[in-house]
Formats: C-alpha cells, structure tokens, sequence
C-alpha cells in the first residue's frame, strides 16, 4: 500500500494523474487529501465507485512513476553536473597553458632586452657611463625638487 509520506513527496505530479483517470474528481475532493491516504482513497471510491484495490494500485504505479522521473532527472543532474566541471578543468587547463606561454614570452623578452643592453655597454663603455651619469644626476635633482616642495 501507498504510505502517505511517498504520497504527499509527490502529490503534484499524482495529483495530475489521479485527475487524468478520475474527472469526475473535483479540485475540493483532491485538495481535502491533507495528507490521509485513507481519507483520498475514501473520496475516490466515493466519487467514482472504483475498488479500494484498483485505486491502491493506481497510486502505487503513480508513486513509482514519480520516483522514476525523479531518479532520471537526478542521474540527468549528475551528467550535466559532470560534463560542466570537465569544461570547467579544460577552460582552467586552457587558461593556465595561455598564462605560462606569456610569462615565457616575457622572460625571453626581458633577456633579450638585457643582452642588448650587455652587448651595448660592451661595444661603448665611455657612452654608457656618460648615460648612467647623467641619468643619476637627474634622479637627483628630480627628487631634490620634490622634496623642497613638501
């Protein structure tokens, strides 16, 4: 027999079904359902004459009905769950990849860079000493200034 507690976790989609087999079953008879199984059960075989057994077993099948749509949605879940967190890992995997190449992009820039500037130094001593001094020199007055106008 069905229990009120499997009853009542699916009474939209019974209620849909019972509807469908009984039409002759008002909103009032369903909506007094609160719960007692018995008392449903009573209303319909009021209602329409049917057998106790017939409507036990109707219910039955409903309830089961119920718990197999329930248990494909939550395996449809699960897959969709699934796919979603293995696009997520390759979007990660993806932006992870893009990151590392630019950092060594920038790392062979930056070394690049560096041995030019090696290489310049290098060919003219005098001139890069001549720079790096009057870049010092204008370091200097520059920071003079801002702090004389604090």
């Amino acid at each position: 027999m069905v229990n009120q507690q499997t009853l009542s976790g699916n009474w939209n989609s019974i209620k849909g079904e019972i509807r469908r087999k009984w039409s002759q079953l008002t909103n009032d008879d369903l909506q007094a359902f609160n719960g007692n199984v018995e008392h449903l059960i009573g209303s319909i075989q009021k209602r329409t004459g049917e057998a106790r057994e017939a409507i036990e077993q109707f219910l039955e099948e409903a309830t089961n009905q119920g718990r197999q749509g329930i248990s494909q949605t939550a395996e449809a879940v699960q897959k969709y769950a699934a796919g979603a967190a293995t696009q997520a890992r390759q979007y990660v995997g993806d932006a992870i990849e893009a990151v590392e190449d630019g950092s060594q992009e920038a790392y062979e820039a930056v070394q690049q860079g560096y041995r030019q500037a090696e290489n310049t130094i290098r060919s003219r001593p005098a001139e890069a000493a001549a720079v790096c001094f009057c870049a010092g020199i204008l370091t200097g007055l520059m920071i003079a200034v801002t702090l004389r106008t604090r």
